[in-house]
């Protein structure tokens, strides 16, 4: 571990923006790591209700929710090709470097999702990533081509079950309708996040527990939870990982186009995706946050312009990039999604011992708005840490650890000091 070596070449471009990316999803993840899952979907299922609170909530819906987690998935696609071409150009089998990758990354993800935290999504990416890999010598517009057809799928998946859900409403709200009918929509209701639920108390009691508790609970009521992340969002992730490897290609995502480009595309994208989501949010306000209400607005009607949003996100953020290359805070940035993947499971790791039963205890305890001061707190731990531990290595310790796992040998960890 004490050899030296210089690191590959980086692209700074794309090192910003899974900066960007790593700390814009602790944006998402904060609600999941700190109250109940249903206040994920709607905010009077837990967090306050205070104006700030579903102010909070709103923002987030609009400008953050699922946007994030897509930014990640397009910069995963658009990394694993990368690294499909590197070992390529050096003469190696860049599918079996690529599987060798995917297999340790599902070992990690199912090791982050059972013995840390339930959101996780390397499992996910782990699967996808395989079948991603199929598209690797396809043209850009073939992989946008695809990339939408997998999204539009995945909507009309998530439309169906709706469907299904409005169907179970009606049933129960029927003159005749059997107690098994209303016990089943009452149990979907509480499980989309109605305040109150059993559902809600049993997961307050459970993460405010010990680790043998905790632990318990993902082994046992949440075991399959890993395979449901992959028939809910695998998919969507997949179209976004091949959109990832299309804006690879054509120099989107490596900062190739003119700044007057990136701007233009943010403009446009933003004036397309924005006025649907602020209507979305608005919708669920006036419904009074009705359970199936929310969860159709968070899961169905917003996909389609989710996307709109990631692509003017990444357009915009570029754009920035471009004019402030030379700023610390941008080499900072860069860092942090050099050392994404350990920046990823750090936060895991920080925030369960904050609000878990066997650390702080907090769970469920601070308020929506409050939560994002540690989300705060967190952003600087990565822009502190992360560039003078990579000014020393060359990769961020749980890289290298991958790295080597996936080479087969302990690989170079100190940098060169040329």
């Amino acid at each position: 571990m004490h050899s030296t070596s210089a690191p590959p070449p980086r692209l700074l471009t794309l090192d910003a923006i899974r900066g960007v990316a790593v700390m814009g999803i602790l944006v998402m993840n904060v609600i999941a790591f700190t109250m109940p899952e249903q206040a994920y979907i709607n905010p009077l299922a837990w967090g306050g209700t205070r104006p700030i609170d579903l102010g909070v909530w709103a923002v987030n819906f609009v400008l953050v929710d699922g946007k994030m987690r897509g930014l990640f998935s397009l910069l995963f696609g658009a990394s694993m090709l990368l690294v499909v071409d590197r070992a390529e150009a050096r003469g190696e089998d860049g599918g079996k470097v690529h599987a060798r990758r995917m297999l340790w990354l599902l070992l990690f993800g199912l090791a982050h999702y059972y013995l840390v935290w339930f959101g996780d999504i390397l499992v996910l990416y782990a699967v996808v990533g395989c079948i991603a890999w199929l598209f690797s010598d396809r043209e850009p517009m073939n992989l946008i081509k695809w990339g939408i057809i997998f999204i539009a799928l995945s909507f009309f998946l998530w439309v169906f079950m709706l469907a299904m859900m409005i169907l179970m409403q009606m049933a129960a709200s029927a003159p005749d309708a059997t107690a098994q009918a209303i016990a089943s929509f009452q149990a979907m209701r509480e499980g989309l996040g109605a305040p109150g639920s059993a559902a809600i108390a049993k997961e307050i009691a459970v993460y405010r527990s010990d680790y043998a508790g905790i632990l318990g609970y993902r082994t046992g009521d949440r075991v399959t939870g890993p395979l449901l992340m992959i028939l809910m969002s695998g998919v969507e992730t997949l179209g976004l990982m091949l959109l990832g490897m299309a804006l690879l290609r054509n120099g989107f995502l490596t900062g190739g186009w003119a700044p007057e480009r990136y701007r233009a595309t943010a403009m446009r994208f933003y004036l397309i995706g924005l006025p649907p989501m602020i209507l979305l949010c608005a919708w669920c306000m006036l419904s009074g946050f009705d359970a199936l209400t929310t969860f159709g607005a968070v899961f169905v009607w917003a996909a389609p312009f989710r996307i709109v949003l990631v692509i003017a996100h990444a357009a915009l953020g570029i754009w920035l990039l471009q004019h402030f290359a030379a700023s610390p805070i941008v080499a900072r940035i860069a860092a942090a999604g050099r050392a994404a993947f350990t920046n990823y499971l750090g936060t895991s790791i920080v925030m369960t011992t904050l609000f878990y039963g066997y650390g702080l205890g907090l769970f469920g305890t601070v308020s929506r708005a409050n939560v994002y001061l540690f989300v705060v707190a967190v952003w600087v731990l990565m822009l502190l840490w992360s560039k003078p531990w990579l000014d020393r290595f060359a990769y961020g310790p749980f890289e290298w650890l991958w790295r080597s796992l996936a080479r087969g040998r302990l690989q170079p960890m100190r940098r060169s000091a040329n």
